[in-house]
């Protein structure tokens, strides 16, 4: 099992920052992806950002240029660095970790999700 504890969440004013953290432990071993993904009341949840093992980075248009994913492998923790905030940005922030077995298939595990609002 895979434990993911975030924090980071709050209430910031449109055009602020904030700064996410999802902490990883328990069999943590072979993860090879961990993400974020938002979502809002009635839709589904949606990327943000991801990070490889290998240290690549995928993410969503609505993003780039504002956030950042970045990984301490010491600390087993993935952060997002969320600037230049919008309204639009308010969603509950989920981390997800991947971790493939042998047999093939993947494992997902989500967190227990932070809420972000942005707003005036």
């Amino acid at each position: 099992q895979v434990q993911l504890v975030e924090s980071g969440g709050g209430s910031v004013q449109p055009g602020g920052s904030l700064r996410l953290s999802c902490a990883a432990s328990g069999s943590i071993a072979s993860i090879n992806a961990m993400g974020w993904y938002r979502q809002t009341p009635g839709k589904q949840r949606d990327l943000v950002a991801r990070i490889t093992s290998g240290g690549s980075t995928v993410y969503a248009d609505s993003v780039k240029g504002r956030f950042t994913i970045s990984s301490d492998n010491a600390k087993n923790t993935v952060y997002l660095q969320m600037n230049s905030l919008k309204p639009e940005d308010t969603a509950v922030y989920f981390c997800k970790a991947d971790k493939p077995t042998r047999w093939g298939t993947t494992i997902i595990y989500w967190g227990q999700g932070t809420q972000v609002t942005v707003s005036s």
